[in-house]
């Protein structure tokens, strides 16, 4: 698949990356301390950093998918991904919002602070790939249990 893609996609992903971590940046949320404001209710700044996002990207999903055209870089048509509400998805989002309440940051705005020299901000990194890493073991040995009592 990765060998189909057009020359431009890395490129692309990269330039946006680039937007993200600098919106990130301008707008202070690589610091933990003020997304620990945020979610103490002192600062309210980072709900306009994401309802603007949100804003952004959820108009050009809608013109993207009403479009009937093919992503240019893809190739693939524009679609809407629906998710059903299950309950990984709500476990999930209450162990991301512990772990964010905890630790003050999220995966982007971790990434994008190490941008702006919080160093630090390296074990909160590491923890994030140790839980991602341990939930995908407990998620491979359930699944192995499953098959196994389904075979008994």
């Amino acid at each position: 698949m990765a060998d189909e893609r057009h020359p431009l996609f890395l490129p692309v992903v990269l330039a946006g990356g680039l937007l993200f971590g600098f919106g990130l940046a301008v707008s202070r949320m690589t610091h933990p301390e003020v997304v620990l404001d945020f979610l103490t209710g002192e600062d309210l700044g980072l709900a306009f950093v994401m309802g603007g996002g949100a804003a952004v990207v959820g108009l050009t999903v809608w013109a993207a998918t009403r479009s009937g055209r093919s992503a240019p870089l893809t190739g693939r048509r524009y679609a809407r991904r629906l998710k059903t509400l299950d309950r990984n998805v709500v476990g999930g989002g209450v162990v991301f919002g512990v772990g964010w309440g905890l630790s003050g940051i999220c995966p982007g705005a971790a990434y994008a602070s190490l941008g702006v020299g919080n160093w630090p901000i390296l074990w909160a990194v590491a923890g994030m790939f140790l839980g991602a890493y341990a939930q995908g073991v407990l998620r491979t040995r359930l699944a192995g249990a499953d098959v196994a009592a389904a075979g008994d």
